[in-house]
């Protein structure tokens, strides 16, 4: 019943900035923590950076000082601002998030993914 919408991917040179962003929409109490990850080519999926209700954040090291994760809780949607990027930045990048349904009941979701290439 919920659904998460990524968008923002795209392709960018060395040195350039992206900003992605994820709405939820659907059967929405509330949300809880919101995160994002990636997976580039031959590698496993990992997580980029988490945020928690109250905005304390989580970031994996190789994107410390280069990416920043928000979320704006009225709009249910979260965001990572991405700067400096590199080549090794390029995967396809998950949103998550924590959502509760009801008072009561929580689970898991998935965004469906978005695309970020980093190539001169």
């Amino acid at each position: 019943q919920v659904q998460l919408v990524e968008s923002g991917g795209g392709l960018v040179q060395p040195g350039g900035s992206l900003r992605l962003s994820c709405a939820a929409s659907g059967s929405i109490f509330s949300i809880n923590a919101m995160a994002w990850y990636r997976q580039a080519p031959g590698k496993q999926r990992e997580l980029v950076a988490t945020i928690a209700t109250g905005g304390s954040t989580n970031y994996a090291d190789s994107v410390k000082g280069r990416f920043t994760i928000s979320r704006d809780n009225a709009k249910n949607t979260v965001y990572l601002q991405m700067n400096s990027l590199k080549p090794e930045d390029t995967a396809v990048y998950y949103c998550n998030a924590d959502v509760k349904f009801t008072r009561w009941a929580s689970r898991d979701y998935w965004g469906q993914g978005t695309q970020v290439t980093v190539s001169s």
